[in-house]
């Protein structure tokens, strides 16, 4: 799993409890994995289908360094199935897994569009590609 994102946990990201909320975790989560899709996929037009459950092993505080890793788990028809781990960057431990987070590529009137995509491609290929004589 490759690590794209780093957030910093400041004293406005906590719960009650003192410790990184959950819901906001959660939406950086998204936030990646529209990101990590939109660059995959080539689409601005992409949005989230389904998480599938989310499993909290640990957490962080303020001034902690979240990492926030994706990696493809599937290429459909018109859609991206990614799987997602955040960790806490200081002490290596996994804060929060999620198996599938299923995003949809969309077309100009907001409906499934096909990709056309079977492989996880690199911007640096994609652009080494381009500049070939």
């Amino acid at each position: 799993m490759r690590f794209h994102t780093r957030k910093w946990v400041k004293p406005e990201d906590l719960n009650a409890n003192g410790t990184l909320f959950g819901g906001l975790l959660l939406s950086w989560i998204d936030e990646e994995a529209i990101l990590y899709s939109i660059i995959q996929l080539e689409n601005k037009k992409i949005v989230t289908k389904y998480m599938s459950e989310i499993n909290f092993m640990s957490t962080a505080g303020a001034g902690d360094i979240v990492e926030i890793g994706i990696e493809v788990v599937k290429f459909g028809l018109s859609s991206l199935t990614l799987r997602c781990e955040a960790r806490n960057k200081m002490n290596q431990e996994t804060i929060v897994t999620v198996d599938q987070i299923i995003l949809v590529n969309l077309d100009e009137h907001g409906k499934p569009r096909p990709h056309g995509k079977t492989r996880v491609e690199y911007v640096k290929d994609r652009l080494a590609k381009e500049n070939q004589p």
